[in-house]
């Protein structure tokens, strides 16, 4: 096996682009590069809201009390999403004791498992520099590296969807790989039962049969047995957890878990898809507001690889057709929904560096396109000093960490490092440079940036406060609650509901407050003039909210008189936690 040059960037370019080089060396250093930037930070920083605390949260419950098939928040059933992923994160927590390397390994392994897919791809259906390429490709697109770094559920679906297409692929461009077909559409049932929309992969289906049609040069397997397979394949997957949950809601009679079945089933889904109650956006969202940023540098290098896809096309080159295609039908699909969220293009990033691959070295040596990825450079770096010397409360606020400290360590290492990339790389290695400023941001991010504004975003301090502030002996109540505060309480309390209205817990909790002794509730500063801030403590300033924690005393006399105990009245008993 041959080492790696070391004689400066023209070696290395050489040595990348070579045929002879064995796959494993390749699996091994790109292993290591997503271990060092995409699993960066891994354990050393709490979940943060808006999402990864409530996953957190359900993931640690469901070791604790033993309960995995329906996921809780707060002992309140948690419908938005089906549990794959939290099932991923509860493992990892299983597994290692830690919820802070929990919550965030499923997500850091999905976008390695994405890295090295591409990579295979991209080496199969064209070759190996192709194949490197798509990996570095990948690694330089901004959606991808924002993504990886936050522990929603949507890399892991990528994950999935990458791995289905993937499957898909090789039957359809190489086949017959009926195993691999098979394999695809599994995965993609698996991608539903991690998010719905998991199916995406299949509709690649669409182009490579038009392509059949045509005669392109595709593989036609026949078997009519071995297709259907491919269906089945699919709705085994899914059934792994859609079987079970449905015995367990038709045998026990419970009309809450009968809410569960048909909100996560049919408004979760079908009506969410046709007619969203959030984050409804104009049809041309994704191609105006989301596209443009979240697929850079891609996005930018259109003018080049616009003609270069026409003539692939005009050449009857399948695998142009397929990705492209399948690329174009994603996006229709969620721009079709009055729901749209920039996350939703997550699974189209994968096939957007598999279609920039090919040309990716014959375009780093065009003049033009080094002034681009120079021009990026230099604006990236320009932008990070502007921020750096912006008042410490703006930074602060655009960190969301809630006055918490400015990582002044982390602005400064980019900026030098950045600039140190930069003049070594000059124009001649601008996409060199790029990638470098990229991967160099989003590692540093990862290993300095958390620790230093972790305690601030992820509400701890206010909980601490809360738990200072209240004497033994007092029942406390969480109004207008986040879920992060529940991960770090160490006594009982009580909420009115994850998903219930906000006026309508309020309403619970002031009667819940009025109509006791010795009780406290948390509240932020968004009280409808039900309470008197002066007359409560307050516990400081997180998630953009004051929050207090406020008696009795605090109440006006005008809220909560004549309310009933509330119905929807959980009490949550933080597991025993063993971080």
């Amino acid at each position: 096996m041959n080492a790696v040059p070391s004689s400066g960037f023209r070696s290395l370019i050489a040595w990348l682009t070579r045929e002879d080089v064995p796959r494993l060396y390749d699996l091994l250093w790109l292993l290591l590069l997503g271990v060092a930037v995409l699993a960066a930070g891994v354990g050393l920083r709490d979940p943060w809201p808006p999402d990864e605390p409530r996953f957190a949260l359900a993931a640690r419950d469901m070791v604790e009390t033993h309960q995995w098939l329906f996921p809780r928040i707060g002992g309140d059933l948690y419908p938005d999403k089906p549990p794959v992923f939290m099932w991923l994160q509860a493992t990892a927590y299983a597994l290692t004791g830690s919820l802070r390397i929990a919550f965030l390994l499923p997500t850091a392994l999905a976008a390695i498992g994405i890295l090295l897919l591409v990579y295979d791809l991209g080496r199969r259906l064209w070759d190996r520099p192709t194949g490197v390429a798509a990996a570095l490709v990948l690694l330089a697109l901004v959606q991808f590296q924002v993504q990886a770094k936050s522990a929603q559920i949507d890399t892991t679906l990528a994950f999935f969807t990458t791995l289905s297409l993937y499957g898909l692929m090789r039957h359809l461009i190489q086949g017959p790989q009926w195993s691999w077909f098979w394999a695809g559409c599994a995965a993609a049932g698996v991608g539903v039962i991690t998010k719905g929309v998991g199916f995406i992969p299949l509709l690649v289906l669409f182009p490579w049969g038009w392509a059949a049609w045509r005669g392109w040069n595709v593989a036609r397997p026949a078997g009519a047995a071995r297709w259907a397979a491919g269906g089945l394949a699919f709705i085994g997957a899914v059934a792994l957890w859609l079987v079970p949950m449905l015995l367990v809601v038709a045998s026990s009679g419970d009309p809450a878990l009968a809410a569960y079945r048909d909100e996560i089933l049919f408004r979760q889904t079908a009506e969410r898809y046709a007619d969203a109650w959030g984050h409804r956006e104009p049809v041309w969202y994704f191609v105006v507001n989301v596209i443009p940023w979240a697929w850079l540098p891609v996005t930018l290098l259109l003018p080049w690889l616009l003609p270069r896809w026409s003539r692939a096309l005009g050449n009857r080159d399948p695998r142009v057709l397929l990705l492209g295609g399948w690329v174009l039908l994603v996006v229709a699909f969620f721009t079709a929904s009055t729901g749209k969220r920039g996350v939703y293009m997550l699974p189209a990033v994968p096939a957007v560096a598999l279609l920039a691959a090919p040309w990716a070295a014959e375009l780093a040596r065009r003049r033009g396109v080094r002034w681009i990825l120079f021009g990026l450079s230099v604006i990236l770096l320009v932008a990070l000093g502007l921020f750096a010397v912006s008042p410490p409360e703006r930074i602060s606020r655009a960190l969301e960490a809630g006055g918490g400290e400015v990582p002044w360590h982390f602005i400064l290492a980019v900026l030098v490092g950045g600039a140190l990339i930069t003049a070594a790389c000059r124009l001649r290695h601008a996409a060199a440079g790029f990638l470098g400023i990229s991967l160099l941001m989003w590692s540093l991010y990862g290993w300095v940036g958390y620790p230093a504004v972790t305690d601030a975003r992820s509400g701890r301090p206010i909980v601490e406060a809360l738990q200072a502030e209240a004497p033994a002996g007092t029942q406390l109540g969480l109004v207008a609650w986040r879920e992060q505060f529940l991960l770090y309480l160490d006594r009982p309390v009580v909420h009115f509901g994850h998903r219930k209205p906000r006026d309508e817990a309020l309403a619970d909790g002031l009667a819940w407050l009025a109509t006791g002794d010795h009780r406290l509730v948390l509240i932020d500063d968004t009280g409808d003039g039900c309470l008197d801030p002066a007359a409560a403590v307050h516990l400081g300033y997180a998630h953009r909210r004051h929050w207090y924690l406020a008696g009795p005393g605090a109440l006006d006399a005008a809220c909560g008189d004549g309310r009933k105990r509330p119905a929807d009245l959980f009490r949550y008993d933080p597991p025993g936690r063993r971080e």
